[in-house]
């Protein structure tokens, strides 16, 4: 490999280590070395930006601007998602675990968390499950906490505005029920969340590999499509934190190529990517 690229800016290995040390440092994230072009390529948008010619020269501003590491960390993370993705999962939730939650909670009270929420599909698709599974239920207090390390897709996901291509896969039922039609040339082909759905949802950045400022416990945890980026001692420290926040009969969600297996003792497997709290 040689030790700098040809490319519209000098990149040179000790860069993309630098990099990775970085990313691993603030995020737990693990950039494996056939992710050298993707770094590149995302990092260079912000030497555009910034009017900087070489990897180092934005390395060294790293060190003294705290915004800078924000979009550093931005620019990095992966924010894939839609409405109902993984659809089993919202099946479940609906049919059997909030049904048994119910039972089970004579408070009236339910706690639930998306953690890596993107720009908000994922909360906002577990709102509807909720909202429709408790229909018959009057009263309940149900607060979803969605939390995300990207700030930039948080404050999307707070809006809660989006186009119609995003919606396309909900069923014209749920979408005249739970979406409000843009109006005017500026807001055409574009819907809104509604509010009585946004009015659950408390959206907040959030690093993972840092202090957890919610007491908990929550009864229902999704956290899909992230641990797939972390190291196996991360992962377990991680769903360990996750087993402490838990509610002792709760359900943990984790994405369609994740699994706990070697991983954590603490939750048993009770369906696809679907776990209950064991200890």
């Amino acid at each position: 490999m040689a030790s700098v690229y040809e490319r519209e800016f000098e990149f040179s290995r000790g860069d993309f280590e630098h990099i990775r040390d970085l990313v691993g440092e603030r995020t737990g994230i693990v950039l494996s070395d056939h992710k050298i072009d993707m770094v590149y390529g995302r990092l260079s948008r912000r030497l555009r930006q910034l009017g900087i010619r070489k990897f180092t020269e934005y390395l060294s501003r790293l060190r003294d601007d705290e915004q800078e590491l924000v979009e550093f960390t931005n620019a990095l993370t992966t924010n894939l998602t839609s409405f109902f993705r993984e659809p089993h999962h919202f099946d479940y939730l609906r049919t059997t675990g909030l049904q048994t939650l119910i039972k089970n909670r004579p408070n009236k009270k339910l706690r639930i968390w998306s953690a890596g929420c993107s720009t908000g599909e994922e909360p906002y698709t577990i709102a509807m499950t909720v909202k429709e599974a408790l229909a018959s239920y009057p009263n309940w207090d149900v607060k979803i906490l969605a939390t995300d390390l990207d700030t930039n897709v948080v404050n999307k996901a707070k809006a809660g505005i989006y186009t119609q291509d995003r919606v396309n896969g909900i069923d014209q039922t749920r979408i005249k029920k739970w979406f409000r039609k843009g109006r005017g040339d500026e807001h055409a082909g574009q819907l809104k969340v509604a509010s009585e759905l946004q009015d659950m949802i408390t959206f907040k950045q959030l690093n993972l590999m840092h202090e957890w400022p919610m007491s908990g416990p929550f009864d229902i945890i999704f956290c899909r499509n992230v641990v797939i980026y972390f190291n196996k001692d991360t992962q377990r420290e991680l769903f360990d934190r996750y087993a402490n926040y838990m509610a002792n009969d709760g359900y943990l969600f984790v994405g369609h190529s994740e699994s706990l297996h070697k991983v954590s003792d603490r939750f048993k497997l009770i369906g696809k990517t679907i776990y209950h709290k064991a200890r």
